[in-house]
């Protein structure tokens, strides 16, 4: 398998605002496509804007439903993977990264962690998703983690060991304190995470991250595109617009893998008795 180019669309989003969110999408689209990219991945909830609160309900979609016709679309053109409010037969609410491919909706991921501190207050107003899947994308096999469910380690560890070759992380960061050296905080750690876990589970790690502002909060963007062996492929500016490219190459990984086989000694199965006797289950076979 050949390099393939990927696009970060690093945007501001209108909260609350779908059919105008839906005209950027075109637009950015048109700008990844013309950069060769065969892959855009929106931040999340690009379609609808982070602090919805009592307005999540009011622009959740179903999946098959017309709304996203067209996003799905614009993926006739390349792959597009985009963040909007999902809502489930049963009326529950969801944060989902959808990610369209050859005009239809291939894959959703419906964020699992949601947070409840600080600034955040995602389980007010949504439902949490339970399982991380992996599927085929543009790169090969990926899995989405969306934010906070990067933040826990088990999470890219569960993708890479079912074979992700990249994680996708579509993110709403606000941006937050002040490092040593003057870096905002939230960059800081980010930035750290996104080189640890590409190294170690020599994995791709795309990270698309939104900018501009909602209720007084400022989203940092710093978007990257991070190679298995941790080095920085891409990356945005901070708290700007841009469309951020790098050409990832599959074979990178498998060379790095070779030189660093820490996945292939990986016993998934070791933390899996571990947990069993730790929740009183039965111990696998």
């Amino acid at each position: 398998m050949t390099a393939v180019r990927v696009a970060v669309a690093q945007c501001a989003p209108a909260l609350g605002a779908f059919e105008r969110n839906v005209a950027m999408h075109r637009e950015w689209v048109q700008k990844a496509r013309s950069s060769g990219a065969r892959l855009v991945i929106f931040p999340e909830l690009a379609l609808t804007g982070y602090y919805l609160k009592d307005l999540a309900a009011d622009v959740a979609v179903a999946r098959d439903g017309p709304e996203l016709a067209p996003i799905r679309e614009l993926s006739r053109e390349l792959d597009v993977s985009t963040g909007f409010v999902e809502r489930d037969p049963d009326g529950r609410v969801f944060i989902a990264q959808g990610y369209f491919h050859g005009g239809r909706l291939a894959h959703v991921h419906r964020k699992v962690y949601l947070p409840t501190y600080g600034i955040f207050d995602d389980g007010r107003f949504f439902a949490a998703g339970d399982r991380f899947e992996t599927f085929d994308s543009a790169i090969g096999k990926g899995g989405v983690a969306i934010c906070e469910d990067f933040w826990h380690m088990s999470v890219p560890y569960l993708m890479a060991t079912d074979g992700a070759l990249a994680l996708f992380c579509p993110s709403a960061s606000p941006g937050r304190g002040i490092a040593e050296g003057g870096d905002l905080g939230t960059a800081e750690s980010c930035r750290l995470m996104d080189r640890f876990y590409a190294q170690y589970l020599t994995t791709f790690v795309v990270f698309a991250n939104r900018v501009g502002h909602e209720d007084g909060i400022g989203f940092w963007g710093g978007s990257e595109i991070v190679a298995p062996d941790g080095s920085v492929l891409a990356r945005g500016p901070d708290f700007d617009e841009a469309l951020v490219v790098a050409d990832c190459d599959p074979a990178l990984a498998q060379r790095e893998r070779v030189r660093n086989p820490l996945l292939r000694d990986e016993r998934p199965e070791i933390v899996l008795e571990h947990l069993a006797r730790r929740m009183g289950l039965p111990l696998p076979d």
